[in-house]
């Protein structure tokens, strides 16, 4: 899939966060405006996207353990909610992977990870048991939690445009509150980006 530059922000008076383009390279931006979100890849929904330091929207979706997940019921802890396209596609296989690989250092730090995709609960048993995921995968089969948090729009697949989920990670705070976010997601290097921005404190 081809995707747009990467917008990362994150909450002032922290260390900067990284957002990796690359295994080898990292950048990161200071969080724009709340009125505005130029790198929204439809810029068609800059006032449903939840911004930096924002309450994160509230959501509950079943998950492939069995058990219904809510961010109410999170609260105090922190949360990495990251959005991806389809189970088992090579770029959502890398990176679910990539998260996998590092799911002990965030338990560490006190971080739970949460995929979200619009795939049924039978797909995503699936594609835990093949990769050996052992973070809860949610489903959201009409894309509203996705929608809420400006996950969901126009986006460009081998030079087309088309609405789908648009690969986006938020890190939420305890407080509820979104202390960093990447939107549109490039996959090498992110799930690494995403922990060091998790630990940086």
């Amino acid at each position: 899939m081809k995707e747009q530059t990467t917008e990362v922000t994150r909450m002032p008076g922290r260390s900067p966060a990284k957002s990796t383009t690359t295994a080898a390279k990292s950048a990161a931006t200071q969080p724009a405006p709340p009125t505005a979100n130029p790198a929204s890849p439809s810029g068609q929904e800059p006032k449903a996207s939840p911004h930096l330091g924002d309450l994160a929207p509230a959501f509950s979706l079943p998950g492939d353990d069995g058990r219904e997940h809510s961010l109410a019921a999170l609260r105090g802890k922190r949360v990495v909610l990251y959005f991806y396209p389809r189970d088992s596609t090579p770029g959502c296989t890398v990176e679910a992977c990539d998260f996998r690989d590092r799911q002990a250092a965030f338990t560490k730090a006190g971080v739970t990870v949460l995929g979200v995709s619009g795939d049924d609960l039978k797909s995503h048993a699936r594609f835990r048991d093949k990769q050996g995921l052992g973070f809860p995968l949610l489903s959201d089969l009409d894309h509203a939690v996705a929608r809420s948090y400006g996950a969901y729009g126009e986006k460009l697949m081998y030079g087309r445009k088309l609405e789908g989920i648009v690969r986006s990670t938020f890190l939420i705070g305890a407080d509820g509150r979104i202390e960093a976010l990447w939107r549109p997601v490039r996959v090498p290097g992110h799930a690494e980006a995403v922990l060091l921005a998790a630990t940086a404190r």
